[in-house]
């Protein structure tokens, strides 16, 4: 089968949103390379060997090559035409978009839909956390190293991007055993999938995508864990304003923690509804923040009521540790 490729070089910051636009547009599949550059700052703390998993290539530091792949019977003309003032009205919100630029050709299925394979790798994303594609084979280093069997499809989250990986091990440091999370756009599940391992008792995860429903749900299945991760095609607004009628969340209202990897510009529109999802006391973890935007999470947190327990930094990226008042 021929697929319309459409390329659009790019930043780094942009690159959720692009992607989002894409896929609101009707992408069949979205691929993302970002910098490989040597100068690059990479976290080799847990042992990573990133000019293995990710081979250098030559985008500039800071930038970002986004992949969209469409049925060849659509118009890439038209869809440029929907998406660019779109892309352009970002610099609205603060995100920089760089020098945009648009390439387009046709491509066969293959060449896409499984090359990126090649660049996922078992990776170790914390002390007691691996994550292993299911087509990789990988053996664990002792007893106390537990395996996350993923398989992304077209959702988000694989564990390599700083923004995942933040929120893995914050959740490591923070879940003492028993505790329910609330996992707001989930994903391929990967966060759920990770608490349940740390020791969260049940978790909800929240998507509105349904492709993404449906990966987290195969994902949890891989990992024998349907039993205590829930996974539910909704927003946070809804499961509150729902919840006395909703007996099959899996989690008791309000929990203990609540963890985000979305981009700033969305925590913002939900931060007084994850302060009333939380037990007083209970843990704010809000990731998929570009470092320009940190400032602005900030005062929404601390406007919402929440205090902020620390603040957690990878790349560009940063995680907010935000608890509500006792």
């Amino acid at each position: 089968m021929l697929w319309h490729e459409l390329t659009i070089h790019t930043t780094e910051e942009a690159v959720e949103m692009i992607t989002n636009f894409l896929h609101e547009a009707g992408a069949g599949g979205v691929s993302i390379e970002e910098s490989g550059t040597v100068h690059k700052k990479r976290d080799t703390s847990l042992g990573q060997w990133f000019d293995e998993i990710v081979p250098f290539n030559n985008i500039p530091e800071g930038c970002a090559v986004i992949k969209g792949y469409f049925d060849e019977t659509v118009s890439l003309e038209s869809i440029v035409s929907e998406i660019a003032p779109r892309i352009e009205e970002l610099s609205d919100f603060g995100i920089n978009t760089g020098e945009v630029r648009y390439e387009m050709k046709t491509v066969n299925e293959e060449e896409w839909a499984t090359a990126w394979k090649q660049y996922f790798k078992p990776i170790r994303v914390s002390e007691r956390l691996t994550i292993k594609p299911t087509w990789e084979t990988y053996e664990p280093e002792s007893e106390a190293e537990s395996i996350i069997e993923l398989d992304p499809g077209m959702a988000f989250g694989t564990g390599t991007h700083p923004t995942t990986s933040l929120c893995l091990r914050t959740l490591e440091s923070v879940i003492q055993g028993g505790e329910e999370v609330i996992d707001v756009g989930t994903g391929s599940g990967i966060l759920s999938i990770g608490a349940a391992y740390f020791g969260a008792s049940r978790i909800l995860a929240l998507d509105l995508d349904p492709v993404a429903v449906s990966s987290a749900k195969e994902n949890t299945r891989l990992n024998g864990l349907e039993d205590r991760i829930t996974i539910v095609e909704s927003d946070l607004l809804s499961v509150l304003t729902d919840r006395e009628h909703n007996a099959e969340l899996g989690v008791t209202l309000p929990v203990q923690i609540v963890v985000v990897n979305i981009l700033a510009e969305v925590i913002l529109l939900f931060v007084d509804d994850v302060y009333q999802a939380l037990q007083p006391g209970g843990i704010y973890i809000a990731s998929g923040i570009y470092k320009n935007k940190e400032e602005m999470v900030d005062q929404a947190l601390k406007a919402s009521g929440f205090e902020i327990a620390d603040i957690r930094r990878e790349d560009d990226w940063v995680a907010f540790v935000a608890r509500k008042s006792e």
